[in-house]
């Protein structure tokens, strides 16, 4: 059955994005994408009028995903180690540094999804953070700013700076809730969390 309309697009983004992921933003070709979504070009070029704009919907779509898999800390059972470390889980998981480098290779000519990047795995989580700690740990929204940035700070680096260098093994695409602790040493972050929560 023909795929139309939302549904043509949607495939459109999902295919678009393993595109992307395998070969980056400048080898990837619009008539690779509409091969592979098995659609003509004009329809491709219908819901997208150009490599740039399939590239900027690709990453409000992987902000998506990746804010689906994240959550809250109240999906942790407000354990804010659980949120921090499977914050960097879903960082260290291959697609993800393979997009953070693409989004940093493209921020100069298209800033635009380079920040929408930004926005979607790094502020977004923060202000997940900052608002649960000013909601469960009565802290005011700037010391839970701080704290946050303190926190997710502390989580990330230097993992996820080496695994972007190559320095570290990314983790596979298959990194879930169910390999966490075995992906993850939460005793730095638990210590970390411990010294800014008290």
């Amino acid at each position: 059955m023909a795929r139309r309309g939302d549904a043509l697009r949607e495939h459109i983004l999902v295919v678009a994005k393993d595109v992307f992921l395998e070969s980056g933003f400048e080898r990837a070709s619009m008539d690779v994408v509409a091969a592979r979504a098995e659609t003509s070009k004009r329809s491709l070029y219908a819901h997208f009028e150009s490599k740039d704009k399939l590239f900027a919907a690709v990453v409000t779509l992987a902000r998506e995903m990746y804010l689906d898999k994240l959550k809250t800390p109240a999906d942790y059972d407000g354990d804010v180690t659980l949120f921090c470390a499977r914050f960097l889980q879903l960082l260290l998981r291959e697609p993800a540094l393979r997009t953070c480098r693409m989004g940093i290779a493209e921020a100069e000519r298209l800033p635009e999804a380079s920040a929408g990047y930004y926005d979607a795995i790094f502020a977004t989580s923060h202000d997940r953070l900052t608002t649960f700690l000013v909601e469960n740990r009565a802290l005011t929204p700037e010391t839970a700013g701080e704290t946050a940035t303190e926190l997710l700070g502390r989580t990330v680096h230097p993992r996820l700076f080496r695994a972007l260098l190559g320095v570290e093994k990314p983790l596979p695409v298959t990194a879930d809730l169910t390999t966490l602790t075995t992906d993850i040493d939460l005793a730095p972050i638990r210590a970390a969390v411990d010294r800014a929560l008290g």
